[in-house]
Parts: C-alpha cells; structure tokens; sequence
C-alpha cells in the first residue's frame, strides 16, 4: 500500500447552533488539512498519483470554503459545522473529484487550531 499526503490551508468562518459556549458565536479559523490518499500500484513513471493532479482536486474543493462562512454552505443547512463534519465533507468531496485510477482518499486531518485536529476515515 502506497500512502501519499498533502497539506492545504484556507480560512473561514462558522458559529455552532445549539452550543452553549463560545464557539455558538461567529468566529474564524485558519485551517490547516492534511490530506492522505493510498492505493495498491504506482502508474508507468513509478507515482501513486502526480502531486500535482491531487493539489488540484484539494484546491477545488478548498476553494469553496476559503474566506467563507461555513454555516451559509448548502452542506451545513441540516447540520453544524463541527470539525468531525468538515472533515467529512472534505474527504468525500475530494474523492468525487480525484480522478486517478485505483487510488482511494484515506483519511482527511483537519487542524482547527495548531494543536487541534480530528481525523476522519471510511470503512
């Protein structure tokens, strides 16, 4: 198996419904993710997948949500934008646009802050 990673930023803002704290009020992040993809076999020039082709479907789908309120996103109208779920959002988005034969998104790590992060990976 064959595990290949890069590291993107945006920043954005969200406010979480229903929470009784602080983050209930509109604030921001400068987002960190860490993006891991992984397949069985490398291509004809001994890649996994050219940096460059998995930088661009990140930046697609980042660019979304880069300097965005979250919460004005169709994809949270029925949920909060909690970390778990950004990271959700984020994998499966960047899977439906990876278009390289036989490799897979692995796992998303999301950094909310420098020393918070959540991972999120399918079965």
């Amino acid at each position: 198996m064959y595990l290949l990673t890069v590291t993107r930023r945006f920043c954005a803002a969200h406010h979480l419904r229903d929470y009784d704290g602080k983050c209930a009020n509109l604030h921001g992040h400068n987002y960190r993710v860490e993006i891991t993809v992984a397949g069985e076999r490398l291509d004809e020039t001994g890649m996994l997948v050219d940096f460059a082709i998995l930088k661009a479907a990140c930046d697609e789908v980042l660019a979304r949500f880069d300097h965005a309120n979250l919460n004005e996103l169709p994809e949270f109208a029925e949920r909060n934008v909690t970390a778990e779920h950004l990271a959700q959002t984020i994998y499966r988005q960047i899977g439906e646009r990876l278009a390289a034969p036989g490799v897979e998104v692995s796992e998303i790590r999301l950094y909310e802050t420098e020393d918070s992060a959540t991972i999120y990976r399918e079965g």
